[in-house]
């Protein structure tokens, strides 16, 4: 199916190393591949689900792994329900060497499940670690830094070289954390922010007033100083200020 597996035995126990485990009820692992990782995540004193696609994979994972804390979910990660792996309202880590080809959608998972996700740990492609790591003003800096970091702290832990799986992959990896800070944003739910964010990326070259414009009033791109500006200038926090000044949104909010 086209996976690399992680085979360094350091690596897998420095990122489960990684995980704080205070006020937190479980952990999800996604895609365990041959178990190199999950080892390690089986001695820690959290229960511990781990969600395989690989059908062939899963009699070796059964087999090797039989603690009554650990629990195997055959299946894709984007589809299974993941606030039904644990009691209702539980807390669970996201962790995982994640498939490069769905990495971003894992982390839209999280954000999804964010009031029950506090901290996720994963392997990412270089590229992609960068970019949900990136502040403004960097050319890596885009819709998935802004999203993520405005309700997530970021911070790349450690690099991977391709010799730590098999096969080793033609590009660079890293392990990054996103840690919660906040599950819910004053005055500005997550679509409509989400959708601010979307149209000034839209079109990254053109200044603010073109992209932005059909939204929101130029005077208040003015007012806030922000009318003349590409959207790789912008915080997070100016994203989610634009965000609340989308017409309509506040009583939509009120509404709800």
């Amino acid at each position: 199916m086209g996976q690399h597996f992680l085979i360094q035995e350091s690596i897998a126990e420095r990122l489960a190393n990684s995980l704080p485990l205070d006020g937190c009820d479980g952990i999800v692992e996604v895609g365990p591949g041959k178990g190199v990782l999950t080892k390690y995540l089986t001695r820690l004193s959290l229960p511990l689900v781990a969600v395989e696609l690989d059908r062939d994979l899963i009699p070796f994972l059964e087999k090797e792994f039989s603690a009554s804390h650990f629990r195997l979910v055959q299946g894709d990660i984007l589809r299974v329900r993941l606030d039904e792996l644990f009691a209702p309202d539980a807390s669970f880590l996201l962790v995982g060497n994640f498939p490069y080809n769905i990495s971003s959608q894992i982390i839209f998972l999280a954000l999804q499940y964010r009031h029950q996700v506090p901290l996720v740990v994963g392997m990412f492609q270089r590229e992609m670690a960068v970019r949900i790591c990136s502040g403004e003003g960097s050319k890596e800096y885009g819709v998935i830094s802004v999203i993520t970091q405005a309700y997530y702290k970021t911070e790349v832990l450690f690099h991977v070289k391709p010799g730590s799986f098999s096969p080793p992959p033609k590009v660079q990896s890293a392990v990054i954390r996103l840690v919660r800070y906040r599950k819910e944003i004053e005055g500005v739910d997550f679509n409509t922010l989400r959708r601010v964010v979307k149209v000034a990326f839209g079109q990254r070259r053109k200044k603010l007033r073109n992209t932005l414009g059909p939204l929101i009033d130029e005077s208040i791109l003015r007012a806030m100083n922000v009318v003349d500006l590409r959207p790789e200038q912008l915080s997070v926090e100016q994203f989610i200020e634009l965000a609340r000044c989308l017409p309509g949104h506040t009583e939509a909010l009120q509404a709800t």
